[in-house]
């Protein structure tokens, strides 16, 4: 994509937010017209495709803060009315085209705009250096615009709680933009490649010149690649990019927890002109688990509460509880209290240096109903212990 392409496309409307918005409410949006968008969600739609192709361009350029910026500074710059600028040089009288408000833009503005001072062509090719590649007085620079990394790509994807404590490879399958198959990302028909651009000679700028100053802007005839294209792909029309539907799998590393984000390098979208591919950054959220969970002062510990009787707690017993391989048992002393918790070793998150352990909090049972005979056991108890008042202290009975 070259700045010519932002020039004429709304990345912010293209996502229906306001050019002001956050990253966060650009993430959000785009994660629902992605959802809505889908190709799963819509088979056989070309309509939805094109509109999610065209979703997933904008934000792989306003998700990155760099990419954002320029794309900022280059439609400011022109929607400002930069004339001169797209026909090749400056307009007579040392104007630089007219503004919204009719007025021209002076040269010595430009300078102090980019931080240059009052004079020199350094200031000039500054301020367009950034927009055009990093190109310098009287040429292009090392960097031209087609020679861009492929930008960072977001997904999520739900586990189970097993997969997330033990760790698990699964199989994802994503629709993105990503290097057209049928050409090889040359843009180019099979057996028709690209040749060198005669007017840039391959380098994807021009300079032009007047009097002191030079400047470079992205070249017309190939729009910036450095390349000519006869006979374009009829997959991606010579992009090189095709939004196509990819299967990976992902490593799901033990222990990791909801929230987390793990990164395949280079799976993201694919460069421009041989620059490398983006990452691919995948957010898992974990199912939860109708037994078990996470301790919150060490992640690698399992936590279970495990529901018991008066008389177990009172007289003491030896449970059997569950953990994630096998069940195991469990004592209880004689005189344990509701809510204490018990430490059952390597039961919990395995790791190479150390497994975590498993957590077990015994919980008193109360019945909602009691049967006659259990009735009158209570009240005889509650008669033989009337002496002890567990609330003595409340009241100042332990002074």
């Amino acid at each position: 994509m070259t700045q010519r392409d932002w020039i004429e496309k709304d990345f912010y409307r293209e996502l229906g937010v306001a050019s002001g918005a956050t990253g966060e409410e650009i993430k959000k949006a785009y994660r629902k017209l992605a959802r809505e968008l889908h190709p799963d969600a819509n088979p056989g739609d070309p309509k939805a495709e094109a509109r999610f192709k065209s979703v997933s361009e904008a934000y792989g350029v306003l998700s990155d803060d760099k990419k954002r910026k320029e794309y900022d500074e280059t439609r400011a710059l022109f929607a400002g009315g930069a004339g001169g600028f797209g026909g090749g040089g400056f307009p007579a009288g040392g104007g630089f085209g007219t503004g919204a408000s009719g007025q021209g833009f002076d040269l010595n503005d430009l300078f102090a705009r980019s931080g240059a001072g009052g004079g020199g062509a350094g200031g000039l090719n500054d301020l367009f250096g950034g927009l055009f590649g990093g190109a310098g007085r009287g040429g292009a620079g090392p960097s031209a615009p087609r020679n861009q990394r492929g930008a960072d790509v977001e997904t999520e994807l739900r586990i189970d709680f097993v997969d997330a404590v033990r760790g698990a490879e699964v199989p994802i399958r994503l629709s993105s933009p990503g290097r057209c198959e049928r050409c090889g990302g040359t843009g180019a028909k099979p057996g028709s490649p690209p040749r060198q651009c005669p007017t840039c000679q391959g380098v994807g700028l021009v300079s032009s010149s007047q009097g002191a100053f030079a400047f470079s802007e992205p070249c017309r005839d190939c729009r910036g690649t450095g390349r000519i294209i006869d006979d374009p792909c009829p997959e991606c029309g010579g992009d090189g990019v095709s939004t196509r539907i990819r299967s990976l799998t992902v490593r799901i590393p033990a222990g990791v927890a909801d929230g987390n984000k793990i990164r395949l390098k280079g799976q993201g979208e694919p460069g421009r002109g041989g620059a490398p591919a983006g990452d691919l950054y995948v957010r898992v959220h974990v199912n939860p688990h109708k037994l078990f969970g996470r301790s919150e002062r060490n992640a690698d510990d399992l936590t279970l509460t495990v529901p018991v009787t008066f008389p177990e707690l009172a007289l003491g017993t030896t449970l059997t509880v569950p953990t994630l391989d096998a069940n195991v048992s469990l004592k209880i002393p004689a005189g344990t209290s509701s809510g204490r918790t018990f430490r059952v070793r390597g039961r919990g998150v395995p790791r190479k240096a150390k497994t975590g352990d498993l957590l077990v909090t015994v919980e008193a049972a109360v019945p909602s109903k009691l049967d006659d005979a259990a009735t009158e056991a209570l009240q005889a108890y509650a008669e033989a212990t009337k002496g002890d008042d567990p609330r003595a202290e409340l009241f100042g009975g332990g002074r």
